[in-house]
């Protein structure tokens, strides 16, 4: 597994609670490889890091302990998880509008956009 796809499984795993960035995983795993925990191989144009003997040790010597995703979604709210899900699913699909969307697509979801930024404010403005 390359870094890339070590984040987006740590985000997976966190349910969106822990998106760790590229800056906190690469030392993370340099500090691995130097301490012959995981070996790093280039495979087509990417680096990508597998357990050695030691590692292997250590993955069951720590086997049964709290992994560090169910900490982080443990100390998350349920529905702030479902809300950062929510947000990260919306993103994507407005990704999509700024590639395969034609100009009066755009129009609406730019409106649709507005309207529900101002009614998120509403929300936020009510006394609760």
């Amino acid at each position: 597994m390359h870094g890339y796809e070590m984040i987006k499984e740590i985000e997976e795993r966190t349910q969106g609670a822990w998106t760790p960035s590229p800056g906190s995983i690469y030392p993370t795993l340099q500090m691995l490889e130097d301490a012959d925990l995981i070996r790093g191989e280039e495979s087509e144009g990417k680096r990508r890091f597998t357990l050695t003997e030691a590692g292997t040790a250590e993955q069951k010597e720590k086997a049964g302990e709290e992994t560090p995703w169910d900490a982080v979604r443990s100390g998350a709210a349920p529905e702030q998880i479902r809300l950062r899900d929510s947000v990260h699913k919306l993103h994507h699909s407005i990704s999509q509008v700024f590639h395969a969307a034609d100009e009066g697509q755009q129009k609406r979801v730019r409106e649709l956009l507005d309207e529900t930024r101002r009614k998120i404010y509403a929300i936020l403005a009510e006394e609760g």
